[in-house]
């Protein structure tokens, strides 16, 4: 157990920012050796840290502010026929949620979006052990969602942290790529925002929203949007 008061925090040297072109980037993370407690990990998902494998971080580049958290209140999200076309067409697929593990099944699906999807990014080539540190820590607030179609072929991943009370984060979604055609990726934030409806929770976090960069502006489709701005939730409301 910790608690933030006895939580070391580090701050990696300038690197090239992965989501602005000549840009430098400057990260803070929580102290990997200390076991953040669930309270602690809800305090810092409220100030915009996020997790990745055993990582807490958040951005805190020099003069730059462009990486701005945001959640979906799920109570308040409004089901536009686009999510109501893509719940239709993958009506058919099943949805169970189980503590995270590693099978074949499971790493030839995530090592197909890789291989597909993310050539030229730093998970590239995946393996096995790259799987279970990016997703697969110790711990029961992790989950996976593993959707499969009407064959029982599994199709999507959708790797998820509880905060319980308070709401889901969203890590990760892999998907079989083939069926890009579905949108699973974006079925998988639908039936995550379903089930933080079903069990009473208020958030789903979504993780960095980036004005400048084409892969984050799907974001701002699911709104409205809570958007953290220094330290405050700010309501956003896309206008077509």
């Amino acid at each position: 157990m910790s608690s933030l008061n006895d939580v070391r925090f580090f701050a990696t040297a300038p690197h090239d920012c992965s989501y602005l072109k000549d840009q430098q980037a400057t990260t803070l993370f929580a102290d990997p050796d200390i076991k953040i407690a669930d309270d602690d990990y809800e305090q810092l998902t409220l100030v915009g840290f996020r997790r990745s494998g055993r990582y807490f971080y958040r951005p805190q580049c020099d003069g730059c502010q462009a990486c701005i958290s945001v959640r979906i209140p799920v109570n308040d999200f409004r089901w536009s026929r686009r999510f109501k076309r893509t719940l239709k067409r993958t009506q058919d697929m099943t949805l169970e949620w189980r503590l995270p593990y590693i099978d074949n099944e499971i790493y030839d699906l995530y090592s197909r979006y890789i291989n597909a999807r993310h050539r030229d990014g730093d998970m590239f080539p995946p393996s096995a052990e790259q799987f279970r540190t990016f997703l697969m820590i110790e711990g029961p607030n992790t989950q996976f969602g593993c959707y499969r179609n009407a064959d029982g072929d599994l199709v999507a991943i959708s790797v998820t942290d509880v905060l319980p009370g308070h709401g889901m984060s969203a890590v990760y979604t892999f998907f079989e790529p083939e069926l890009e055609h579905l949108s699973l990726g974006q079925m998988a934030i639908l039936r995550q925002i379903q089930t933080a409806q079903d069990e009473g929770m208020p958030y789903l976090y979504l993780g960095y929203w980036i004005r400048d960069c084409d892969k984050m502006n799907y974001k701002t489709d699911f709104a409205p949007l809570e958007m953290l701005i220094g330290r405050q939730w700010a309501r956003f409301e896309r206008h077509s």
